[in-house]
């Protein structure tokens, strides 16, 4: 006898940030929603990152539009819950090494300002030792953005998902999906190891596993890991006020090099450790340790800041970064199949997107024009490109 639970007018597979946010808004706009995750809340890419809430490293395009959009939920709509997620309105400070770099992060800084980025000029190194002074005295100058900031992902996930529940969404954790049911080329619900749920919509939130749930429905959709190092250090007196990263660091995000990049991220947190990353690399599935990994992003975090040379490494973790071939994620209904939508494919700004991803999401769930147009993030795009 097959066992069911329940009929949710969304069903959302993932409990990481996005489906916790895609929960909240769902719930908060009246929709009867059930959240299935096969481990626990943010077990996956969300307990694996920084928090980061980021303007800066994003080129113009519809990545920025939706980073913007998302900052200003952030810092507007869930204001009130700030504490509950640690926001910390740190700033971010861009780094060049040489005057050709430098020439560079200005001309990203120009574009960027355009749409009304605050991104301040930081002309030398004297500029520069004023907003950090342990910085590597190599540098030429650099941008800073007074509006980066940062949450604590597993926290944000988990409030997140409170809000929803208190509006009454369900969460099923321990729960794995097995199948996408379809009936009549409509995706109507799942098959899991908790029973059938059907629902009115499925809506696809499972990160770098995105697209094994796609394919549990015959579709494609090219969600791919890519996996990255993130290093702890002892506690220190505070060395580093800012995130800080080296230009090279947007360049990785929009590289699709399937090899080892490595470009320095270094930022304190409130207990005195430092964090440093990051290494992008597209390996699979695969968690091993990389010696070659983590020794280059150490090299490249005492590069930024010497005084870190002789700062014991306490620990490292891994994650994997939901990637999509062109750089941009995958948000809305698929054409393919409806019923069935996606929300994923974000990388390394998941945390930041997901707010505003979620409020799109909800708005085309509601028949509802979207704050910004969703036609570069359509998930048939890739299958589109193909036929084409």
């Amino acid at each position: 006898m097959t066992h069911r639970v329940g009929n949710p007018d969304v069903l959302i597979i993932g409990a990481g940030i996005v489906g916790a946010a895609v929960a909240r808004a769902a719930a908060e706009a009246g929709f009867s929603v059930t959240v299935v995750e096969r481990g626990t809340i943010a077990a996956g890419t969300t307990s694996r990152c920084e928090g980061n809430l980021l303007v800066s490293d994003k080129e113009v395009g519809p990545e920025l539009e939706l980073a913007l959009h998302s900052q200003r939920i952030w810092r507007g709509e869930l204001a009130e819950h700030a504490s509950r997620w640690e926001f910390e309105a740190k700033g971010g400070l861009v780094v060049a090494a040489s005057e050709g770099g430098k020439t560079a992060l200005n001309a990203l800084a120009d574009h960027q300002r355009s749409l009304g980025i605050r991104a301040d000029d930081v002309p030398d190194i004297a500029a520069l030792h004023g907003i950090e002074p342990y910085l590597n005295p190599a540098m030429a100058g650099g941008v800073y953005y007074p509006d980066d900031a940062q949450v604590q992902p597993v926290l944000a996930a988990h409030h997140l998902l409170r809000l929803a529940r208190d509006r009454g969404a369900r969460l099923l954790t321990g729960v794995t999906v097995t199948g996408i049911r379809v009936r009549s080329g409509r995706a109507i619900g799942i098959d899991s190891s908790a029973g059938v749920i059907d629902a009115g919509v499925v809506v696809n939130c499972a990160g770098p596993w995105a697209g094994e749930i796609a394919a549990l429905a015959g579709l494609e959709l090219p969600v791919l890991p890519r996996r990255g190092f993130v290093l702890v250090t002892e506690p220190v007196p505070v060395t580093v006020r800012h995130k800080v990263y080296a230009a090279e660091y947007v360049q990785n995000v929009a590289s699709s090099d399937a090899g080892l990049q490595v470009s320095s991220v270094v930022e304190g947190t409130p207990s005195g450790t430092i964090l440093m990353g990051a290494s992008r690399e597209r390996v699979g599935f695969d968690s091993s340790f990389s010696a070659e990994a983590v020794g280059r992003v150490a090299r490249a975090g005492a590069e930024l800041f010497p005084v870190l040379a002789d700062v014991q490494i306490l620990r490292t973790y891994s994650g994997f970064r939901p990637y999509c071939p062109d750089h941009l994620p995958v948000i809305g209904p698929d054409a393919r199949l409806p019923g069935l939508w996606h929300a994923a494919g974000h990388e390394g700004a998941g945390i930041g997107l997901s707010v505003g991803t979620a409020a799109l999401i909800v708005q085309a769930l509601c028949g509802e024009p979207t704050d910004l147009p969703l036609d570069a993030f359509r998930p048939e795009r890739f299958a589109e490109r193909v036929a084409a």
